[in-house]
């Protein structure tokens, strides 16, 4: 119970990865406080913590939207405290070449992506710098944002912004003992996965030395592992959960 006593903050809580995440989390005894822009979905993943697990409370976030970025963070420090933990897993795309993008698609892929996990993550520093016990921040980007994605051109443009973006960040904030961490998944299980065709997905599933797709449970090992005091020296990484898709060493 890594995290026994702690105050972690999820977005993206209410299906795939970061559901996955909160009851990784929870199992290491953290109160999760899951943030989804479906507050219904979120709830749902709370309700399904195991009994043995840390507590959770779901809360309503857009990441879009500096007001409800604010009440959220308003919210949770109210009624949980000042967050240890927080995991920007929000992320939305849809596949489709390039050409055919409108500028609305752009807007969204970035606003959701890239600004969404630079929104929140502001939101919570000022209390966690001021409490001075340090703390967690682990951000998911993708594989896309490292080696590009056909299909997923501005969503890999935001998502490799997420990781500069993670560098930056854990260079400015070690001086206040913040570890800041990216997590980049490979084609994993979630809805997104299952928005490409099947011909995409089976190309993907040969490509992977492993001929299977990730389950959200792995990514979330990840992000779990970069939230525990397990990386208390280790900051401004990029993991890549890919099966072996991707390599970089």
């Amino acid at each position: 119970m890594e995290l026994a006593g702690t105050v972690a903050v999820v977005t993206g809580a209410g299906s795939g990865i970061g559901a996955a995440t909160v009851r990784a989390l929870a199992a290491q005894g953290a109160t999760v406080a899951a943030a989804d822009v479906d507050l219904d979905a979120a709830k749902e993943t709370v309700a399904r913590l195991g009994a043995e697990a840390g507590m959770g409370e779901a809360f309503y976030v857009d990441v879009t939207e500096p007001n409800a970025v604010a009440d959220l963070r308003d919210a949770v420090g109210a009624r949980l405290g000042v967050p240890t933990v927080v995991a920007n897993v929000a992320g939305w795309d849809r596949v489709q070449p390039f050409l055919d993008n409108d500028r609305s698609l752009w807007e969204k892929v970035v606003a959701i992506n890239f600004m969404g996990t630079v929104a929140v993550t502001r939101a919570f520093l000022d209390g966690m710098i001021a409490r001075g016990e340090g703390g967690k921040v682990v951000n998911v980007a993708s594989d896309a944002g490292r080696v590009g994605s056909m299909g997923e051109t501005v969503y890999a443009g935001a998502k490799g912004g997420v990781i500069g973006f993670t560098k930056s960040l854990a260079r400015e904030m070690a001086r206040y003992q913040i570890n800041v961490n990216c997590v980049c998944p490979g084609p994993t299980d979630t809805p997104l996965f299952h928005m490409q065709s099947e011909k995409i997905r089976e190309a993907l599933v040969r490509a992977i030395p492993f001929r299977r797709i990730g389950r959200p449970e792995e990514v979330a090992d990840a992000i779990a592992f970069f939230a525990s005091p397990r990386c208390s020296y280790i900051t401004g990484q990029v993991l890549s959960v890919s099966g072996g898709l991707t390599m970089n060493g």
